[in-house]
């Protein structure tokens, strides 16, 4: 059966339709709108419009998780969902029920069926962007946890900070030094505007340091290294075949470059053999996943 897949981001609410061997049937974009019942609104009229008879299986991916104990979204960094009864509004505003999961999950999962983890047993995906996420997959099952928040990678401590990282920033989740304070792309743009009183955004900043540019390429190097470190603590506990980069920041060659020799220096193990590469379906394999929670 064809399904539809649902991607709700900070900037963009992105849908897809999906046939059984996994062919995109269609595709469509909305701008995420400010405010919660503004976004019901828009996720509505998309499934609306990329199924008007109203009876494919819809998956939908989202920032933050649903609670276990009262169904309401924690975790968000798009704090207007935090709180809310996302999947019974949803469901409700649509008639019919929806699969809904983190959509770093959704990115392990669509990575696994048919992209750059496709071989592997234990996948972690890594949203590298706005925020950061993780999500883990184990013999082709999500692992989300007793708490619905397995994988919630970017919102560990940075591990080993150095005296100029201290005092760590404050996360918008209330703790401080989480790897979205670090390792995310306005991180980067902070990290190299505090160092330099530049206001670059991370393309600009990754293009200057491919052309030498010297701060640019300390910004850089530093934001690698903490890239290393925390990804060490994963590798430490899962040991996963494969890490799949996702989000704007996937595009920087040097993860794939020299991530696996930095990740050497932390990771409990005479080798470091995991596999890092960008996901295959690049900024659609959330959207993709998210179809893929029906399958």
């Amino acid at each position: 059966m064809n399904r539809v897949g649902i991607d709700l981001g900070g900037t963009k609410i992105e849908g897809v339709v999906l046939d059984r061997r996994g062919e995109e049937l269609a595709r469509h974009r909305v701008d995420t709108p400010s405010g919660y019942s503004q976004a019901i609104d828009a996720i509505v009229a998309l499934v609306s419009q990329l199924d008007p008879s109203g009876t494919l299986p819809v998956g939908i991916g989202t920032p933050g998780t649903p609670s276990r104990r009262s169904g309401l979204m924690k975790n968000c960094n798009s704090t207007c969902l935090n709180g809310q009864p996302l999947q019974a509004d949803l469901e409700a505003a649509m008639g019919r029920g929806v699969a809904l999961a983190n959509d770093a999950n959704c990115l392990a999962l669509s990575e696994w069926i048919d992209g750059a983890a496709a071989d592997a047993d234990i996948v972690f995906a890594v949203i590298l962007g706005t925020g950061v996420g993780g999500g883990l997959l184990v013999d082709g099952r999500l692992v989300e946890g007793a708490g619905g928040v397995g994988g919630e990678w970017g919102h560990i401590a940075l591990p080993c900070p150095a005296k100029d990282e201290l005092p760590p920033p404050s996360c918008y989740c209330g703790r401080e030094g989480c790897m979205e304070c670090w390792c995310s792309g306005p991180a980067m743009a902070a990290d190299h505007q505090r160092m330099t009183g530049q206001p670059l955004s991370p393309p600009e900043i990754v293009d200057m340091a491919l052309r030498g540019d010297d701060s640019a390429g300390a910004t850089l190097e530093r934001w690698l290294d903490r890239l290393a470190r925390g990804l060490s603590v994963v590798c430490n506990i899962v040991d996963p075949d494969a890490i799949v980069i996702g989000g704007g920041l996937s595009k920087i060659d040097a993860i794939y470059e020299q991530l696996p020799g930095r990740l050497q220096a932390h990771v409990f193990s005479d080798e470091v053999v995991v596999r890092i590469v960008p996901a295959m379906h690049g900024d659609a394999s959330g959207v993709r996943g998210a179809a893929r929670l029906n399958d």
